[in-house]
C-alpha cells in the first residue's frame, strides 16, 4: 500500500505482482490503497498519456452528475452499482440520498480489496439502504438475484457500469449482460456507462490500453463511440441527451467555456 496508508496485505486474494485497475484508479483520484506496482504503471502511462489523470476525475465527476440526474430528474430511488471499484469522495449512495435520502443502493464488486473496504459503502440515511455483492459482472442473474434482497426489481433501477465496461473484451458479451440485466428490470430502468475511446488522443490512448493488457489486471478494450451508441440501440435503450460523448460534456454543470475532451466517453440509456 502506500507508506501512510493502512496495510491490507493480509486480505487474501489480493495480487500485488501484478497492476489492478481499482488501484490504479485510486491512485490516479488521490487515493491511499495501492501498490509500487501500480503506482509504477500508472506513471509510465502518464509519460505519454498525460491525460489519464483528467480521464480519472472525468469518469469521477461523471459519477456525481449522472447520479444527481437519476435521483433527481429522472426519480430514480433505486440503484445497482456494477464494478464499484475503492470507496473515495462522493459515492453513489451519497449522491443518491442527498438527491432523495430514501434511495437504495446495492454496489457489486469482486475485487478483494474492494470488499475490504466494503463497509465504508455501507453508510446509509435512516430512510435509505445499501449493501455490497462480491460477484463477477459476467454473472447478470446472479447478481439480480442477490440484489433483489434489497431492491425491488419490479421498479424502475438505476445500474451503473463506470470504469468497468471496457473490461467487458467482445461486444457479444457486452451485449448479453446488458440484456440478461435490462431484462429484469421494467420500463423506466437506466443504464449507464463509461468506456475507454481513441477519440482524443487516438495512438496514445491505443498504446496505453495495449501497456495495460500486457501488465494490469483485468484486460481491457477500446470501443468506438460508434460501438457504444450500437451496444445501446441493440438493446432497444432510449439514449439520454447529450448521446454518447466525452465524459466532460455529458449534462456538464457549466456551459459558460469549450470543456476539454478526453478518451473515456460516458453514455446514459432509458429503457421504454
Amino acid at each position: 500500500m502506500s507508506d501512510d496508508g493502512p496495510d491490507f496485505r493480509s486480505v487474501p486474494g489480493i495480487d500485488t505482482t501484478r497492476a489492478n485497475s481499482a488501484r490504479i484508479w485510486d491512485y490516479l483520484l488521490g487515493g491511499r490503497e495501492h501498490y509500487p506496482i501500480d503506482r509504477e504503471l500508472a506513471e509510465e502511462v502518464a509519460a505519454f498519456l498525460p491525460d489519464i489523470v483528467e480521464q480519472a476525475r472525468a469518469d469521477r465527476l461523471f459519477l456525481s452528475r449522472v447520479i444527481r440526474f437519476l435521483a433527481g430528474e429522472a426519480e430514480i430511488t433505486q440503484f445497482l452499482d456494477i464494478g464499484t471499484g475503492l470507496p473515495t469522495a462522493n459515492n453513489t449512495h451519497e449522491v443518491a440520498q442527498r438527491a432523495n435520502p430514501a434511495c437504495k443502493i446495492v454496489y457489486v464488486d469482486n475485487d478483494p480489496l474492494v470488499l475490504a473496504h466494503a463497509r465504508a459503502l455501507l453508510t446509509s440515511t435512516p430512510e435509505g439502504e445499501t449493501a455490497y455483492l462480491d460477484a463477477d459482472m459476467h454473472e447478470p442473474d446472479y447478481i439480480l438475484d442477490q440484489a433483489q434482497n434489497t431492491l425491488d426489481l419490479s421498479q424502475p433501477v438505476a445500474i451503473t457500469m463506470l470504469g468497468v465496461f471496457w473490461h467487458i473484451l467482445e461486444d457479444s458479451e457486452a451485449s448479453r449482460i446488458m440484456g440478461r440485466l435490462l431484462a429484469r428490470v421494467p420500463s423506466g430502468s437506466y443504464l449507464a456507462v463509461s468506456q475507454q475511446t481513441l477519440e482524443v488522443t487516438g495512438e496514445q490512448a491505443a498504446r496505453a490500453v495495449r501497456l495495460w493488457n500486457e501488465r494490469g489486471s483485468p484486460p481491457g478494450v477500446w470501443r468506438s463511440p460508434e460501438q457504444i451508441e450500437d451496444l445501446f440501440r441493440g438493446q432497444g435503450l432510449e439514449l439520454i441527451e447529450p448521446g454518447v460523448v466525452t465524459c466532460t460534456r455529458w449534462r456538464p454543470e457549466t456551459e459558460q467555456f469549450e470543456l476539454p475532451e478526453t478518451d473515456q466517453f460516458a453514455a446514459v440509456g432509458r429503457k421504454p
